[in-house]
């Protein structure tokens, strides 16, 4: 109740995962899920406005085509061994956001959801909402920068998340198109102390609570697991 509506809070112990976590090494998620199409979105904030239109192509790197500038931006389905065998790679701080890819979100529920049963969200709710989980793999320097969206909580379940956040009514210097490690290099250091966001780094077992329009940034600072509850 005290930071429900007011303010982000990191929980520690409130849950038990470690058999969920035993089941997201490398190893055991490609033999399950290996050869299963997922759906990857540019790692900028346009991509929570999702839209159809990419397509990747084999080779030494993997690459996708968007459509003209005035079309939504792009999604790509590709086969999950392919991600983790092309894409988790650390981030270029050079590269634009609509030219990262990243798995987070849409994730398929029948496909996902024997992974997702063994997974034990935390116990605090909001009266009138409910929860649904996306499941994120990302390489080191990759993230989304700054966006905001209803309530929830991240964890971390292998790796470590680096959050930067900001209350609803203080609207964050950024350039939608701009990686949050090149944010992090160019503007960051320039901010005044009072223009700096909160800042939190999530280790595996730990938990952030959001609240509801908070605007927030995420920087994996190595490859990473995570999944969040969203409260909708």
């Amino acid at each position: 109740r005290r930071f429900a509506f007011s303010q982000p809070v990191i929980l520690h112990g409130v849950t038990d995962n470690s058999a969920f976590r035993a089941l997201c090494t490398r190893e055991k998620l490609l033999a399950a899920f290996g050869t299963r199409t997922v759906r990857l979105s540019t790692a900028n904030t346009y991509s929570y406005r999702k839209g159809e239109g990419g397509r990747w192509a084999p080779g030494p790197q993997l690459f996708w085509r968007a459509g003209p500038p005035s079309s939504p931006p792009p999604t790509v389905d590709v086969p999950f061994q392919e991600y983790v065998e092309h894409l988790l790679e650390p981030q270029d701080p050079t590269r634009l956001g609509s030219d990262t890819l990243y798995f987070f979100g849409d994730n398929n529920f029948t496909e996902w959801g024997l992974l997702f049963q063994h997974y034990v969200p935390p116990p605090f709710r909001i009266p009138g909402t409910s929860p649904a989980y996306s499941f994120g793999i990302a390489g080191s320097g990759s993230g989304v920068p700054f966006h905001w969206h209803g309530p929830g909580y991240s964890e971390v379940i292998f790796g470590r998340k680096r959050w930067f956040l900001y209350p609803p009514d203080k609207t964050p210097h950024f350039h939608p198109n701009e990686t949050t490690l090149a944010w992090l290099y160019h503007t960051y250091p320039t901010l005044p102390p009072a223009e700096r966001p909160l800042e939190c780094t999530l280790h595996p077992g730990e938990v952030l609570y959001f609240p509801d329009r908070w605007w927030h940034a995420t920087l994996n600072l190595d490859t990473s697991v995570f999944i969040s509850t969203f409260l909708g």
